[in-house]
């Protein structure tokens, strides 16, 4: 058996619920469910149970070796240039987020794990996009171009699998946690 695996920060839920009121204005946005607000460390995709046990323990060697850090939402925009396909909201950029992405791709790779198909670009998607209006994605890109988040400290990082539905957003599951030194 294999599982669909990725390593994220969750979103705190004060962070969240301030958030939802902004997710509008998009005709043909399907609007992502609070249960799947994250922010992706590093995609490892579909990997055989001894492979995610060998990252369970790739990744909790990462976590000794980061502090805890604060963090935020800054900004939005959307991934599709001339046919948009996803609305996000950014984060500010920080050191130690990145240094943490990178150790987490740093283990897939020691481990032979296929590299991403992106480059890590921090983000939380809120919506999927189906027909949308690129003038409406603009505009929503606009409005929330100077949205700031409060600040939050992340302590800990995850790693989640995720079962794709036909119609229906993607199930997450919690498979381990990594609490970051203090």
């Amino acid at each position: 058996m294999s599982l669909r695996l990725f390593s994220a920060l969750d979103i705190p839920d004060d962070v969240a619920d301030r958030v939802r009121p902004l997710l509008r204005g998009v005709p043909g946005a399907k609007w992502r469910p609070r249960e799947n607000q994250h922010v992706t460390l590093r995609f490892y995709g579909e990997i055989s149970e001894i492979a995610a046990d060998d990252l369970d323990a790739a990744l909790g060697e990462v976590a000794l070796k980061h502090g805890q850090f604060d963090i935020r939402l800054k900004g939005a925009g959307f991934f599709g240039r001339e046919e948009p396909h996803a609305l996000w909201l950014g984060l500010e950029e920080n050191a130690a987020l990145r240094a943490l992405a990178a150790d987490c791709d740093r283990a897939a790779r020691r481990l032979k794990l296929p590299p991403p198909e992106h480059k890590f670009s921090p983000h939380m998607t809120v919506a999927y996009l189906s027909g949308a209006a690129l003038d409406r994605v603009i505009a929503f890109e606009k409005r929330l171009a100077l949205y700031e988040s409060e600040t939050w400290t992340v302590d800990a990082f995850f790693l989640l699998s995720s079962r794709v539905r036909r119609n229906a957003p993607s199930l997450y599951a919690e498979e381990a946690s990594y609490p970051l030194a203090g």
